[in-house]
């Protein structure tokens, strides 16, 4: 750097620096010179910016807190509806419960038969041998053969001789068995059959000269010997009239075999007649 460039930034310095001093004695207003004023102003603004991000930091982190708390109070509300939603479910399962045991204890008050309640406790584990277990044998009082039945109708007969504490029933579905019956109106007798759909029975030997129609109910006739008569089996939903000398008849069952639960089982001498169907 030569001479006259040193010279000229000792003069630029001096100039700047009288400007200074004077910006710093002159009064910007009552009371601020005009660096008083400066200064302040770009405090004011680093202040305003610092001020800004704070509560920035502060808005965020108590929405974050928020948000947290506002989750936990969710899954703690998940997990009360959860809670009351099994809690109505178990009491749905009493409540259904009960009514069945209810209608069960008035059809043993109904009927005139000597019987013991039961609890099913396990299904047959194939579709073509249709059957239930049930709580009750031989300790009981039950006996092969007897008669199981529902407050909504029949369900099966006891199979093969039971267990000290259990029993098996063939429901009256299975393609093998089979009951005595009656159309309920016109009396025409014959015999209900199970089928290979367990939603559907059929009945044979009805002669095609007798009155049968769509919603006509089945009953127990009693001459199989093992069914009280009077019982309801369940309701004609197709009747064809073929060539041949007995007509063909689709019977939907009374009973829904999937669903029960209670039933009651026939153990002593059963009298001439039921009082499921005739007393309806």
């Amino acid at each position: 750097m030569d001479r006259r460039q040193r010279t000229g930034y000792l003069i630029l310095a001096v100039v700047v620096g009288h400007l200074i001093l004077i910006s710093a004695q002159v009064k910007a207003g009552p009371r601020n010179s005009v660096l008083e004023q400066v200064t302040f102003g770009a405090f004011a603004e680093m202040q305003q910016m610092l001020t800004f991000a704070w509560s920035t930091a502060v808005g965020t982190w108590s929405d974050f807190l928020t948000l947290r708390d506002l989750r936990a109070r969710n899954d703690t509300l998940a997990a009360e509806v959860d809670e009351l939603k099994l809690a109505l479910q178990a009491q749905r399962a009493l409540a259904h419960r009960a009514r069945s045991l209810q209608a069960l204890l008035n059809l043993r008050r109904d009927i005139e038969l000597d019987t013991v309640s039961a609890r099913v406790v396990a299904a047959g584990a194939t579709p073509y041998i249709r059957t239930l277990t049930f709580d009750r044998g031989s300790a009981h009082g039950v006996v092969a053969d007897a008669a199981v039945i529902a407050p909504e109708g029949v369900v099966g007969r006891v199979l093969g001789d039971p267990a000290w504490g259990a029993s098996q029933v063939q429901l009256l579905n299975d393609r093998n068995a089979a009951a005595g019956a009656r159309i309920e109106r016109s009396r025409a007798a014959g015999i209900v059959h199970g089928s290979d759909d367990e939603h559907l029975m059929r009945m044979e030997f009805v002669s095609n000269t007798e009155d049968v129609r769509v919603g006509d109910r089945i009953v127990t006739s009693g001459i199989d010997g093992i069914y009280p008569p009077g019982f309801l089996i369940g309701e004609v939903s197709e009747v064809r009239h073929d060539s041949g000398l007995h007509l063909e008849i689709s019977v939907i069952p009374a009973v829904e075999f999937t669903r029960l639960e209670v039933v009651l089982v026939v153990v002593g001498e059963h009298g001439p007649v039921g009082m499921v169907a005739e007393n309806e």
